[in-house]
Parts: C-alpha cells; structure tokens; sequence
C-alpha cells in the first residue's frame, strides 16, 4: 500500500459503512497538526471532537504512557492499582466535586450518570419504583448506546434501532418555560449540554443554565451537565457551566481527559450522590485501570501547566472576531465560545461538506454538522500564527467557492 486510495479502498471493501469521512488518510500527528500518508501537511480543526485539545502526541503524554506501559496497564477494579488513588485526588482537586468514577468511553459516563440519577431518584428522593423520568434537550448528542439514542432527536440517530428505553422526556433547549410545565414530583435529572457539540456549537439563552440550576433545586432533582465535548478548556473555562457560576450535581467528562492517547472517561459528582453505589452495583473492567489514570493525571496537569484554558479563552476570542471580519455571502452567522466555534452557513450555500472538502484542499481539516456548519475546534496549543494561516484558508474557501 503507497497511498491514500488503497487505504481508502481497503476500509470500503473491509470495513462497516457507518462513517462518511473526508478522504484523507492520517499517518502521523503532532501538535496542531496531521500528516497524510501521500505526505501532505493539515491543521487540524476538529481535535478528534476536542479529544486531543492538548494537542496530537503531546511529549508528556506520550512519555507518561510509554512508562506505565512497561510497569503495569491493566488491574481491574478486583484489585488497587498506585494510579487510581493519586488521579482521584487530583481531579477532584482540580474540579471541586467529592468523587469521581472513572470509566472509559463518553457513551458509558452517560450511561453511568443515568443510572446514577435513577438510582438517587430512587434510593434519597423516594420516586415510586421505575416511574424516575430524566428531562433531555431537542438537538441533544450523548452517546451512541441504544438507552441514550432513545432519547436523540435526531431521526438518523434513531432509526431502526428501536424499541427504546422509556423515562425520557425531550424539550426544546433554552427553554425554561417548558421544564418549568415538564416537572413533576417523579423527575429524578435534567441532563444538558451547556454547550451543544454535535447540534452546531449551539449555547442557550444567557441566564437559561442558572435559572434551570435554580428550577432543579426548587424541585429536588438533579442537574446533570455532559461536559464531554464543552469541558477541559475548550470554551475558554475549566468547564462550560462556569460561564454561568453554578454548580451541576453530575458532571460527565471524557475526550480530552487522556488527551486523544487512550479512552478515558467518569463522572464527577458529590458524596450525596456518589454514595448511592455500593459494591457490585456498576463497574467496569477496564474502568479505572493504571494505564488510563495516569494518562489522565499527565493530560490535567498539562492543561493547566500549560496554560491552555486561559489561551482558549483569548485565542477563541481572537479566532471569531477574525472569522466574522470574513465577508462571505455564504455566512449566516459565526457563534461559538473560546476555541469552539461554529461557521452557520446559509441554505443557499449549497451544504458545508463542499466547503470542508476545498478547506481539505487548502491544507485545513474541519468537519460538517447539521449540513450547514462548519465546525472550527483546534487543539488548544493552537498559536496565534497558526489562526492567521487558517484565517487565510477560511476568506479564500468562503469568499471564491
């Protein structure tokens, strides 16, 4: 095999058609950027969906894993492991929260936070047997298990994979009226996106996140944030929920917690909460494991020892007001928060997957959502150089396609 068509090739015959990618074939990556196997160069503006924000390879990483490989990768959670005390600590340090549970996957966090919330539903709040409901967003993203795409509203997502698991209740996001009129004494949670990812960088109404963290605690039930994608600094903060100073009772985190190297996942959360698993209850094998904590440990430090956060903050900011400075008659708006940035482009702009494909071309990678935005995410070792080398690609691709 010598370039990027016989790979193509191969995952066409061999593999399940369940992706649409653009066709480049990655051979190696580092910092901002990938390189295909035909030795062409890209920026990456996706960040594997913000798992790598602190960059592709990262030499800590990459040194922290290398290590723990040689010494000892996987324990279970049927025996300790020197890792997984040390990354409890520091994370809860670091976020504020009581406890963690780690696991491995986005889609499992969910699965746990759900069955945390039920589970307290059931046990503190004293909501009749399997009658908890969980109220979700419209335009939502969790996961892919059967439980969680029950509750997607997006068709495609959904179809044929039914029959779905009841308890779920979707309301339009940003709309405070309509949980205030979904709430009822048998509401266990509302689970939100602060920011939605795979909707198209949507962000709700300012206000909407505390009046709904009010509306939760007037009704004993509680506020569960999926921080997944919007966490880790991507937004310009810790956590996106910080925007709005409030305080979720779950928080789900994955992605860039092991910084792209290794799927690494949990839910954090207070002792209230936390308390309500026993032993036997919920776990995983790989969950927890000392190959994956210490990961984890390196890819939080590195976040905060390289400033990462605060850069997202200033350089997001910078990113947008030069994207909006772009006159294009294709863009409707630009909206975004830190470096999390969404490019709405208008229905007569024919899609945005040509404009992917031709910013491909130009040497940039991004990826579609929703057929009509661009979605704009770097790592977050992003320079300021290299937002004005992408700033050029963006005029020259919005303005001449």
């Amino acid at each position: 095999m010598s370039n990027a068509q016989d790979f193509i090739a191969l995952e066409e015959q061999y593999g399940a058609h369940n992706y649409h990618p653009l066709d480049v074939v990655i051979t190696r990556a580092e910092g901002a950027w990938v390189w295909d196997v035909d030795g062409k160069k890209y920026m990456d503006f996706l960040a594997a969906y913000s798992a790598v924000n602190q960059g592709h390879c990262h030499p800590r990483l990459v040194k922290v894993m290398e290590a723990q490989m040689r010494r000892v990768a996987l324990t279970s959670r049927a025996f300790r492991n020197d890792q997984l005390g040390p990354f409890c600590k520091e994370i809860c340090e670091l976020t504020g929260f009581d406890r963690v549970l780690p696991m491995n996957t986005g889609a499992e966090a969910v699965e746990t936070a759900i069955k945390a919330a039920r589970k307290w539903g059931y046990t503190v709040k004293g909501i009749p047997e399997d009658q908890a409901e969980i109220l979700v967003f419209a335009g939502n993203f969790h996961g892919r298990t059967t439980t969680i795409v029950g509750f997607s509203s997006d068709e495609e997502y959904r179809f044929g994979f039914g029959p779905f698991t009841p308890g779920f209740k979707i309301l339009p996001y940003g709309d405070i009226e309509a949980v205030k009129a979904a709430m009822n004494p048998n509401v266990c949670a509302v689970m939100i996106e602060p920011i939605q990812g795979e909707a198209g960088i949507v962000a709700p109404p300012e206000g909407f996140l505390k009046e709904l963290r009010n509306l939760t605690t007037d009704n004993n039930c509680l506020l569960v944030c999926d921080e997944i994608q919007s966490g880790l600094g991507r937004t310009g903060k810790l956590f996106a929920y910080e925007h709005e100073d409030i305080w979720p009772d779950i928080v789900i985190i994955g992605k860039a917690l092991s910084g792209g190297m290794y799927p690494v996942s949990a839910i954090l959360a207070d002792n209230e909460v936390m308390s309500v698993f026993k032993p036997g209850e919920h776990g995983s094998t790989y969950g927890g494991n000392p190959l994956g904590a210490a990961v984890a440990r390196e890819a939080l430090k590195i976040l905060v020892e390289e400033n990462m956060i605060q850069r997202s903050a200033e350089l997001g900011a910078y990113f947008m007001e030069k994207i909006r400075a772009i006159e294009s008659d294709h863009i409707e708006l630009v909206r975004g928060k830190g470096l999390w940035i969404g490019i709405v482009l208008k229905t007569s702009a024919g899609g945005a997957r040509r404009f992917c494909e031709a910013l491909q071309e130009n040497g940039m990678l991004c990826k579609e959502t929703h057929e009509t935005v661009i979605r704009v995410a770097p790592p977050l070792s992003v320079t300021r150089d290299d937002i004005d080398w992408a700033v050029e690609r963006l005029d020259k691709v919005l303005t001449t396609l």
